[in-house]
């Protein structure tokens, strides 16, 4: 599942949306909202995965609404504290390559053709109701040639997946608990400096990595950080949590 969480205007109102996509049916999950707070995420990130499932892997960009802050780069943010606490392992994407999330940018670029540049909103009523409406629309009704013609839904249908949901109707509050468990990755290109960014915080990795793309997985349990290269295991440094 891919998420992103881009600016827009709409008539009078300034908002923030946060889009998702299950990239294996094409359901899309849509939330807006008057900020970015770390409320205000928790709350759209809970009302997508009522919707479309707890994912087991949610890929997302590196905003701060996502990470927290650069000034604490080992204090994990109310976003990846959500994920940790319910199964799901967080994905950033390679910094400054939004192209990696490309299922996600081809939507918003459908979205905003298809209903915020066509449809006139003065409230944010008529927004969150426009939002979902389309939702729905998007994913009982566009048929997709890489679905074989399907429906998002009638594509979910045909894979006969049992989908997992949040256990109750209120999004968890401000501020969660640190995860005790879980593991969150980061994908990031070496560079000739041979410097490792995790959040604004640098590690120095073997030459051997000199301009490869490698995964940095944070393991919570261990307080550890392991560096991946196609899938093996080329490094790894202490991580204490704060």
């Amino acid at each position: 599942m891919d998420m992103v969480g881009p600016c827009y205007l709409t008539g009078p109102i300034r908002s923030y949306g946060l889009n998702a996509i299950d990239a294996a049916t094409a359901r899309c999950g849509l939330h807006s909202s008057l900020s970015k707070s770390g409320q205000d995420v928790l709350d759209g990130v809970w009302s997508i995965w009522s919707r479309l499932g707890l994912p087991d892997n949610f890929q997302i960009d590196n905003a701060m609404s996502f990470f927290g802050s650069p000034k604490y780069p080992r204090t994990t943010s109310q976003f990846i504290r959500l994920c940790l606490h319910y199964g799901v392992e967080p994905w950033f994407i390679p910094m400054s390559e939004p192209w990696r999330n490309g299922i996600i940018e081809q939507f918003n670029d459908h979205y905003q053709q298809k209903f915020l540049g066509k449809v006139l909103m003065s409230t944010t009523d008529e927004l969150r109701s426009g939002t979902l409406a389309f939702e729905q629309r998007h994913n009982s009704k566009y048929r997709y040639s890489k679905l074989g013609g399907k429906t998002p839904l009638k594509a979910l249908a045909a894979t006969q997946t049992k989908l997992k949901f949040p256990s109750q109707e209120e999004s968890p509050r401000h501020r969660l608990e640190k995860p005790e468990a879980g593991r969150y990755h980061l994908v990031r290109l070496i560079r000739s400096d041979l410097k490792l960014n995790i959040f604004g915080e640098l590690f120095t990795v073997p030459p051997e990595l000199k301009l490869e793309y490698v995964v940095a997985t944070i393991d919570i349990k261990e307080q550890k950080l392991k560096l991946f290269l196609d899938k093996t295991q080329v490094d790894e440094h202490e991580y204490k949590m704060r």
